[in-house]
C-alpha cells in the first residue's frame, strides 16, 4: 500500500467513550515495507504503552513532537478499509469509540496471544465415512461426541477437543489410534482447514424445491448475479424449507466469485445447521461463535480472511466474519433478540450486516416464520425490503392443531398444579407410543408479574401498558416511568383474594414432570444445563437420537430445530412472556408460541399443540394457536402506533450504575434534568421516560436506574444523547455513575 509520508495515523486504544482522536506516530525505517492500513501495533501514550490500529498515513499538521511506533503486534493487517469503515459506522451508531468497535470485529484474532507450536486434531477420513462411524458408536457415545466435534471444529487441540465433547484427552488420543482423527503440527498463527470433504456438492440429491421455493430462488438469484444491494424477507411457515432456499442461495453467491455468511440466533442450533453446511460446501465451511475454544475461532477466522472457507456459518458476532468479497448475508429467526448485543457495545447484526450489503453491493435474506414488526413494516408495498413468502409446509404436511388451555378453569376444577389434565393425559398417550414430547417454559427470574388467577387480570401501568414488576419491598412498579402502587390484597376486577406475583421455572417443571412420569427419559435445557462446552450438542444429539423422552427448556428449544419425533409440543404458561414488562411482550409471546408449536409434526407422525393459559383471550395467543401472523400484525400494529412505540418510533436507553444508590438516584435526576433541558432548547419531539430502576436493579453491587427516550427519528434521539454524554463527562467527578448508551433496546432488563 503506497504511503503518503512517514508518519502513521493511529487510533488508540483507550477505555473511554470520546470522540475519536487520530494520533500521528513516526514510522521507524524497519517498519516501513510492512506496516499497512490495517495494522495493529504497540505505541508509547504517556507514561504507558498500549495498543493502537493503523487507520492511514500522512504528515501531522503542526511541528509538535511525533513519538515512533514500539512494535507491531501482528504479522499481517487484522482488519480491511472495508471492516474499517463499518467500525466509524458503528462509531457513529451505537456512540461507542472507533478502537472499540475494531475490537468487536476482530475479537477472534485478539484472543490467540502466542504463536507455541501445538497438535492439532482434524478429522482422518471424509465427512460421510466419519457420519457413518458415527452412527454406529451406539455404545461408545463420548467417542461419537469427539468425532462430532472434530467435524464441527476441525482444528483444535487435543485438550480442547476433549473439553468441547465433555470427554477426557484419553478418548481423543484413542481415535487418533484408531485412524478416524488426525494430528498435525501447527502454530497458533498458522490455519488448519481440517474438514477433508467435498469442495462443493454441485448435486442437491433427491430434495427438489416446490413452486414457492422456485420463485423465492429466482429472485434471490436474479439480485446476486445484478451485484447490487437488495434485501429480502423471507416469510415462511415453520417447516416450510426455509433452509434450503438459504443453502441454494449460497451456492449462487459462490458460482458469482463471492462469500456467504448465515446467522442463527443460538448456538443450540449450530450442531444441526453444521451438519447441513457441511453435506452441502465440504471444507468450504468455517464456524464461528463464541462457544468455540479461543484458538479453534481464531483459526476458522483465519480460513475465512484468506479466502478458503467462503462460507460462513454462526452466531451473531459471526456478521463480522472478514471476508474478502461478501455477496450475501443470511440471517435465520431474523426477529430473535438474541441478534442484539445486551452489553457493552451494544450492536444489532441485523443492522450491521444491512450496513456491510451496502458497503459491499450484497444481498440480504432475512427468515422468519415470525417477522419482527420492524421487518415486516419494511417488506409492506413501497417498502424498503422485498417480501417472498412460503405459506405451506414441505410436502403439504399440515400444521399441528393447538389447542389453548384455560388455567382458570383448572383452577376452579380443583387442579392448582402446574400441568392441566388434558396436558397430563396427552403426555401419557405419547409415552404409551414411544413417541417424544417438548414442554416449553420461558421464564426469565427478575420478571414476575401479578396476576388474578379467578378472573385473569394482570396489573398493569396506566400510562405505559406495561405489567408491573413485583418487587420485594411489596411495591409493584413500571420500569419505563416509575408509576408504583403497593400490591393490592384483593383484585381490583373481582375482588378475589386469589392474587399473587406469578413465576414457576424450568427446574419447577422439570420436578414435578418426573414426578408425574416417574418412568420417563427427562432432560432440561436452559441456562443452567448449557453452561458447559458442547452441552447443546450433548443434550440435542440424545433427544433427536431417541435416548430421552420428554425435553424440557427455555426459547433455545423453541426454534430451528428439526425433531421429526416429536409429536407433541406443551407449553407451561404462555402468560409468562406475554406480561413481561416490556411493549414487545405480546409480540414475542406470538413468537415464541408460533416457533415452538412449529416443533411438532415435522415427520411423518402428526403433531399436537397445547399452550395454557390464564388469557386465552390474549390475540397474541388466539393468533398463534391459528399460525396467523397477519391477524397478529392487524392487532398489534395500531397499538404500538397509538403507543408511539417501534415500529413506528424509536427508543433510546441510557442505563445508570453505581454502587451507592442515593448518589445513583441524584445522578439519574441530573441526567434527567439535563436531557429534558436539550430537548426543550433544540425542540425536538422527543419524551423523556423515567428516572427508574432497572428490573435487574442491582447486579454485582452495583444499582441500576434507566431514562428512556421516544421519539420519531433515530439520529435525532443520538444527537441528543451524545450531547448529554459530552455535558455528563465535564460533570465530573460530581457525576459519578457509569452510562451506558443502547440505542433501540431490545428489552429493559
Amino acid at each position: 500500500m503506497v504511503k503518503t509520508g512517514l508518519y502513521a495515523e493511529i487510533i488508540v486504544d483507550l477505555a473511554v467513550r470520546k470522540t475519536d482522536h487520530v494520533f500521528h506516530y513516526a514510522v521507524p525505517q524497519e517498519f516501513e515495507d510492512v506496516l499497512q492500513i490495517g495494522s495493529r501495533v504497540l505505541v508509547p501514550f504517556r507514561e504507558r504503552q498500549l495498543a493502537g490500529y493503523v487507520v492511514g498515513f500522512g504528515l501531522p499538521e503542526s511541528q509538535v513532537h511525533i513519538r515512533e511506533i514500539a512494535g507491531i503486534l501482528d504479522e499481517e493487517p487484522v482488519f480491511s478499509l472495508e471492516l474499517l469503515e463499518l467500525a466509524r459506522w458503528m462509531s457513529e451508531s451505537y456512540l461507542c469509540s472507533t478502537a472499540e468497535a475494531l475490537q468487536r470485529i476482530i475479537s477472534p484474532r485478539l484472543q490467540v496471544k502466542s504463536g507455541r507450536e501445538v497438535r492439532r486434531i482434524i478429522p482422518a477420513l471424509a465427512g460421510e465415512e466419519l457420519e457413518q462411524i458415527v452412527a454406529s458408536m451406539s455404545r461408545a457415545p463420548r467417542q461419537a461426541a469427539v468425532l462430532r466435534a472434530a467435524m464441527a471444529s476441525p482444528g483444535l487441540s487435543v485438550k480442547e477437543l476433549a473439553a468441547t465433547a465433555e470427554t477426557t484427552s484419553k478418548t481423543v488420543k484413542l481415535l487418533v489410534d484408531k485412524g478416524y482423527l488426525a494430528a498435525v503440527k501447527k502454530t497458533a498463527s498458522q490455519d488448519t482447514s481440517g474438514y477433508d470433504g467435498p469442495q462443493f456438492a454441485a448435486g442437491y440429491g433427491a430434495l427438489q424445491l416446490n413452486a414457492d421455493q422456485t420463485t423465492a430462488l429466482e429472485q434471490i438469484e436474479a439480485a446476486l448475479k445484478n451485484g447490487k444491494f437488495n434485501t429480502f424477507l423471507l416469510h415462511g411457515v415453520t417447516g416450510s424449507g426455509k433452509t434450503e432456499v438459504y443453502l441454494r442461495a449460497i451456492a449462487a453467491a459462490l458460482q458469482e466469485g463471492r462469500q456467504a455468511v448465515a446467522l442463527v440466533p443460538e448456538i443450540a442450533l449450530t450442531p444441526q445447521m453444521i451438519e447441513l453446511f457441511q453435506a452441502r460446501f465440504g471444507s468450504l465451511v468455517a464456524v464461528l461463535h463464541s462457544g468455540l475454544a479461543g484458538t479453534a475461532r481464531y483459526q476458522a477466522w483465519r480460513r475465512v480472511k484468506s479466502g478458503e472457507a467462503p462460507v460462513v456459518l454462526g452466531t451473531r458476532s459471526a456478521v463480522f466474519a472478514p471476508m474478502p468479497r461478501p455477496g450475501l448475508f443470511i440471517i435465520d429467526e431474523e426477529h430473535e433478540s438474541t441478534y442484539k448485543q445486551d452489553d457493552h457495545l451494544r450492536y444489532h447484526a441485523r443492522e450491521v450486516a444491512l450496513k456491510r450489503a451496502q458497503q459491499s453491493g450484497s444481498v440480504v435474506i432475512l427468515g422468519s416464520a415470525t417477522p419482527s414488526l420492524e421487518s415486516y413494516l419494511r417488506a409492506g408495498k413501497g417498502g424498503l425490503y422485498h417480501l417472498l413468502e412460503l405459506p405451506a409446509r414441505i410436502g403439504n404436511h399440515p400444521l399441528p392443531p393447538v389447542q389453548v388451555v384455560d388455567m382458570r378453569e383448572e383452577i376452579r376444577r380443583g387442579n392448582r398444579g402446574i400441568f392441566s389434565l388434558s396436558l397430563i393425559e396427552a403426555i401419557s398417550r405419547r409415552l404409551e407410543r414411544h413417541e417424544q414430547v417438548i414442554l416449553f417454559l420461558n421464564r426469565r427470574g427478575y420478571a414476575n408479574f401479578v396476576v388474578c388467577r379467578e378472573c385473569g387480570l394482570v396489573l398493569k401501568c396506566p400510562s405505559c401498558d406495561i405489567s408491573l414488576t413485583y418487587h420485594l419491598d411489596g411495591r409493584l412498579r413500571c420500569h419505563y416511568c416509575n408509576y408504583s402502587i403497593t400490591l393490592p390484597t384483593l383484585c381490583p376486577k373481582c375482588s378475589s383474594k386469589n392474587i399473587r406475583h406469578f413465576g414457576v421455572g424450568t427446574q419447577k417443571v422439570e420436578e414435578e414432570a418426573r414426578r408425574l412420569f416417574p418412568q420417563a427419559k427427562i432432560l432440561r435445557m436452559d441456562s443452567d444445563t448449557t453452561s458447559r462446552r458442547g452441552s447443546h450438542e450433548r443434550i440435542i444429539n440424545s433427544f433427536r437420537d431417541g435416548h430421552t423422552d420428554i425435553l424440557i427448556g427455555t426459547q433455545m428449544i423453541a426454534k430451528g430445530l428439526d425433531l421429526p419425533k416429536v409429536t407433541l409440543v406443551g407449553v407451561i404458561n404462555a402468560d409468562t412472556t406475554l406480561h413481561m414488562p416490556d411493549f414487545r411482550a405480546a409480540e414475542r409471546t406470538f413468537q415464541l408460541l408460533t416457533q415452538v408449536a412449529g416443533r411438532a409434526g415435522r415427520g411423518s407422525l402428526a403433531g399436537e399443540v397445547q399452550v395454557q393459559t390464564y388469557t386465552p383471550e390474549h390475540y397474541s395467543i388466539i393468533a398463534a394457536a391459528a399460525h396467523d401472523y397477519e391477524s397478529f400484525y392487524r392487532s398489534e400494529a395500531p397499538v404500538r402506533r397509538a403507543l408511539g412505540y417501534p415500529p413506528f418510533n424509536h427508543l433510546a436507553r441510557l442505563l445508570l450504575t453505581y454502587a451507592d444508590e442515593e448518589i445513583l438516584t441524584k445522578g439519574a435526576l441530573l441526567a434527567k434534568e439535563l436531557l429534558e433541558k436539550i430537548v426543550t432548547s433544540c425542540n425536538h419531539p422527543i419524551e423523556v421516560l423515567g428516572p427508574a430502576p432497572a428490573p435487574l436493579s442491582r447486579i454485582k453491587g452495583q444499582f441500576r436506574w434507566q431514562l428512556v427516550l421516544k421519539g420519531p427519528h433515530r439520529n435525532t434521539l443520538k444527537d441528543v444523547l451524545k450531547e448529554s454524554l459530552i455535558i455528563l463527562d465535564k460533570e465530573r467527578p460530581a457525576f459519578k455513575p457509569s452510562v451506558h448508551v443502547d440505542i433501540n433496546p431490545q428489552g429493559m432488563s
